[in-house]
């Protein structure tokens, strides 16, 4: 068996294109929608400023103001909550993004929950991560990993109700969200993380029909790990030496993919599978906080 690789670019083009044309529909038909994000980068990190350029091409491309405030890295907490207070005030912007990480001084808790919850299109703020933890909540924003990868098992057609998923991995904002949006969908969710142990990674791996392998480490899971025709979804984003590439290094997943792509029956690349539909999802969530803040419904 050789993995049908599941292909995060084509089907964040996809929507991206349904974005684009809801948007341009919107603004024929309501004269004053003009959805609006307002991008926040402190300091210069060049990761962080190749991750901005990547947001606001990706809104300008659907019609979607992008506005970036940069400030210095020793900015104090306080004078960024004032600044942050500012914009959730302002009605003309419809979503806040910090850009992560942020400086020493700075408690990304802190700030990321200083953001208005309608306007948090990153989905991690306290109470919109909650929201997908309560059973019957109408959930508002879901932070945008997860809610990619839900995307991207509709897209595929992949059946979740019944089936075995272990979601390796329980941060705030991948792991722990995730095991919980397969389980609202009929999946009988496993959480493995740095605390399992060695045999239950490997009793749990070897029955699971869809596994989410979210733990920063490459090549973590390879084919002997895993059972045949499962689904695999890799977040991993591990750099690794590779004197062939100009950089010195060559980006993989949490997964071995050569070995598990004889073994599986659906698998993302990385680059090219999650990553992008990160990206779109922030897209997605605009949209939906500018609807609902413009009252259309």
């Amino acid at each position: 068996m050789v993995a049908e690789k599941i292909d995060g670019k084509l089907i964040s083009t996809d929507l991206r294109l349904k974005i684009k044309n809801e948007i341009e529909l919107l603004k024929k038909t309501h004269e004053n929608f003009k959805p609006k994000i307002v991008i926040i980068q402190v300091g210069d990190r060049p990761d962080s400023s190749t991750y901005v350029r990547m947001k606001l091409k990706s809104c300008s491309e659907v019609g979607i103001e992008g506005e970036l405030l940069k400030y210095d890295s020793n900015i104090s907490e306080i004078e960024m909550i004032e600044k942050l207070n500012t914009l959730n005030n302002d009605k003309s912007v419809h979503g806040i993004l910090v850009q992560l990480p942020l400086p020493s001084q700075l408690d990304e808790e802190t700030i990321t929950n200083s953001v208005n919850v309608e306007k948090d299109v990153d989905g991690f703020s306290e109470l919109n991560i909650a929201a997908v933890f309560k059973k019957n909540s109408k959930l508002k924003i879901i932070p945008c990993t997860p809610k990619g990868i839900m995307y991207m098992l509709d897209y595929e057609k992949i059946q979740l109700q019944g089936k075995n998923a272990v979601v390796c991995g329980r941060s705030d904002i991948v792991g722990g969200p995730m095991g919980k949006l397969l389980e609202k969908k009929g999946a009988t969710v496993t959480t493995l993380h740095s605390k399992s142990t060695p045999e239950q990674f490997k009793f749990y791996l070897k029955n699971a029909d869809i596994i989410v392998s979210a733990v920063g480490k490459p090549n973590f899971i390879n084919g002997n790990d895993i059972k045949p025709g499962c689904v695999i979804i890799d977040v991993g984003t591990n750099y690794i030496p590779d004197e062939t590439k100009k950089s010195g290094q060559r980006m993989v997943g949490d997964v071995d993919f050569d070995s598990c792509s004889q073994i599986a029956s659906k698998i993302t690349p990385v680059p090219g599978g999650v990553g992008p539909m990160t990206v779109v999802m922030v897209l997605h969530n605009l949209l939906q906080t500018a609807k609902e803040q413009e009252g259309i419904l």
